[in-house]
């Protein structure tokens, strides 16, 4: 008796840390996709790493004024150019190319993704001393370390969460996701420590990052940090096509 009860249980067990090994493994291909390198016209910046380079495309302006901006896990961020220079038409443009996207090298991770950012700050701020950091979704959890570690002059969040850990664990709620995932971006850590001011653009019909998530982020930060606007009538990956997108990132 007991044995024909200890077998199912067993095969659950197992089954059980199969999926979380899976997940472990797995985990970034579900986090990350990058997009191939598509023909541009926009000049390049090169950064080395290990073993090869992240590229930026740019958008080169003389002045004391820069932009750095981190997209979406599934964004090809030259195609966010047009854009930001009309919304930033006197700033130079500095668009990063993730670890293995659209010609960088390497393989996406938080930990490679925030370096890659604070290196990319630092060799802009030798010709710009105000620099606008803007982070849409993913990038988003990029851009609030930048803005946490390092002075900006402005801090921009396109969709943002409160982290990836809280998302992930309600979406899959069987697997033990807080102690499997390798990539948290814990934005809700970093916010109390941005000292510049932030703009936070949610999508009304945001059907990826739920709307507590945003809210939550939002409670973090010091008061009088935020302003917060929604943008109506978009979702999470049509926000940029509203008539009110370029104005609200312009906007002061």
């Amino acid at each position: 008796m007991w044995r024909a009860l200890l077998l199912p249980a067993g095969l659950v067990i197992v089954g059980y840390a199969a999926l979380c090994g899976v997940f472990f493994v797995k985990q970034r291909s579900y986090l990350y996709y990058p997009t191939p390198r598509a023909p541009s016209t926009a000049e390049t910046l090169r950064l080395p790493i290990d073993g090869g380079d992240v590229l930026f495309t740019t958008r080169p302006h003389v002045g004391p004024d820069a932009v750095l901006y981190f997209g979406g896990n599934a964004e090809a961020v030259a195609d966010s150019l047009p854009d930001l220079a009309a919304a930033f038409p006197q700033h130079a443009l500095y668009l990063m190319h993730y670890r293995g996207y659209s010609g960088s090298s390497g393989t996406p991770s938080e930990a490679a993704l925030v370096a890659d950012a604070l290196a990319l700050y630092e060799h802009v701020q030798r010709e710009h001393s105000h620099i606008v950091v803007i982070g849409r979704s993913l990038g988003s959890g990029v851009a609030i370390q930048v803005a946490s570690a390092r002075p900006v002059t402005r801090l921009v969040l396109v969709t943002p969460f409160e982290s990836v850990q809280s998302l992930a664990a309600k979406m899959l709620p069987y697997p033990p996701v807080r102690w499997l995932l390798r990539d948290r971006y814990e934005s809700g850590r970093h916010a109390p420590q941005v000292r510049a001011p932030t703009l936070v653009l949610a999508a009304e019909n945001d059907e990826v990052i739920p709307r507590w998530s945003t809210d939550a982020l939002v409670q973090q930060f010091a008061p009088g940090i935020v302003s917060y606007r929604v943008i109506a009538g978009v979702g999470h990956n049509t926000i940029s096509a509203s008539a009110d997108y370029v104005p609200a990132l312009a906007a002061e």
